[in-house]
């Protein structure tokens, strides 16, 4: 039988947090087949099926509508998730999901993107099972929004947001960013979050934080099979109220030779339950690195004002913008600008490449950040009125989508405000 058991987008938007942006979370390892009768529909979901957020599912597009759906499982199971488009309404839909539903596998949830914009016809299609309808046409995110949509609790938090932090070229400060954003996020906006230090051999999280576990993140990657909520809770150390560490070993003892997913189970693991996920993600280019700034939610890139991280700015931002073609463009900053005596590129020669403008310009002061890195604190904590905290704090709404809501709230509900009429109807 079909399976009615989503959680409509409607409650998903209920349980953002006020002046954030609509989060949609990975989507699990399932099968999604999709019957398309408009080449449109068709085409959008051939983009949903590259979205980051399908990266575990697969996805299969044919056409033929509903009834290319009952040829193909007449003699064959049934996946996960089955998306029908119709372009009839009435008794010609509701009965073509009858007979769906006399060969669907149990379990097997169905998703209906329809033209017809009734009432009336939504909560039969909902009291005969069908998940979720989705009134064409339609974007890829609004695809793989009502697949991920399926598998999350009615009564579980939105999963958390991943914010990955790297350096355009080694040596620019990304750590110190990503550690003052993290605790920005934690200490200004009262989110519970995770600074996870990816670094494995070098990372510094435990030094500006003054922290020393005994264990950390490479206990976990090295032991996927032991990954678990209450193993990940043991391996976190205490910042702040609101601020825990998934600490780097800082070791030579070994080499860390990783996996493409060798972190996926630990992200999956700390998404779960922890709002905000900061990755200080070295400078490096391999297999889980590119994997992870891929799978982000939000990348903020920081760049010395210099010609080879212009470059290598451009190179990042240029890939991730085709890798992620329905996500916002990663966000870069300035660091360590104005060392004396020193020939250095202007943010106008970055915006001006770029195409887009620097998020934060922050300004080269030994003092400040020598200090706070010796004394294992954050600028805020060293001095909270200093123009640099302040920084790090619009960067923090930058990176948890504060800043973004509030200046396109109107654009980016207007889809689901929609929706939420036609339920409430």
């Amino acid at each position: 039988m079909i399976t009615y058991a989503s959680r409509s987008n409607t409650a998903e938007l209920d349980a953002q947090e006020p002046g954030a942006e609509i989060h949609i979370g990975p989507v699990p390892r399932i099968s999604v087949q999709a019957f398309c009768e408009g080449s449109e529909t068709a085409a959008s979901a051939q983009a949903a099926a590259a979205d980051r957020r399908m990266v575990k599912a697969h996805l299969k597009v044919q056409m033929g509508g509903i009834v290319a759906a009952l040829e193909a499982y007449r003699a064959s199971p049934t996946p996960n998730v089955i998306v029908i488009e119709s372009c009839e309404g009435g008794n010609q839909l509701l009965g073509g999901l009858d007979q769906l539903a006399e060969i669907c596998d149990a379990g097997t949830r169905v998703i209906v993107i329809g033209r017809i914009n009734d009432i009336l016809l939504y909560r039969e299609l909902i009291r005969r099972g069908v998940s979720d309808y989705v009134i064409a046409p339609i974007n890829p995110l609004d695809l793989v929004r009502s697949i991920s949509s399926l598998f999350s609790a009615p009564d579980a938090k939105p999963v958390g947001r991943t914010v990955a932090v790297v350096g355009a070229k080694g040596g620019v400060g990304a750590s110190t960013v990503a550690h003052n954003v993290a605790w920005a996020i934690a200490r200004d906006l009262k989110l519970d979050s995770v600074v996870a230090d990816l670094d494995l051999p070098f990372g510094t999280a435990g030094l500006d934080f003054n922290q020393d576990p005994p264990q950390g993140i490479a206990d976990a990657v090295l032991s996927p099979e032991r990954v678990d909520a209450a193993f990940i809770d043991r391996l976190l150390s205490k910042c702040t109220d609101h601020l825990s560490l998934l600490a780097a070993p800082a070791t030579l003892e070994r080499v860390y030779d990783l996996s493409e997913e060798a972190f996926d189970p630990i992200f999956d693991m700390l998404r779960a339950s922890i709002p905000c996920i900061v990755l200080d993600v070295p400078h490096m280019w391999t297999g889980w690195a590119k994997r992870t700034l891929v799978g982000a939610d939000e990348i903020l890139i920081v760049c010395a004002p210099d010609l080879a991280n212009l470059r290598n700015a451009k190179n990042l931002i240029d890939f991730l913008r085709s890798a992620r073609p329905n996500d916002r463009p990663p966000s870069y900053c300035l660091n360590q600008v104005g060392v004396p005596k020193r020939p250095e590129l202007k943010p106008s020669d970055f915006t001006k490449a770029l195409d887009v403008e620097p998020a934060a310009v922050i300004p080269f002061d030994p003092q400040v950040f020598g200090t706070a890195a010796n004394n294992g604190q954050m600028i805020a904590e060293l001095s909270a009125s200093h123009k640099t905290a302040e920084m790090f704090r619009a960067l923090a709404q930058l990176a948890t989508g504060r800043i973004e809501a509030k200046r396109s709230r109107a654009s980016l509900l207007a889809p689901l405000l929609g929706r939420l009429k036609l339920r409430q109807g």
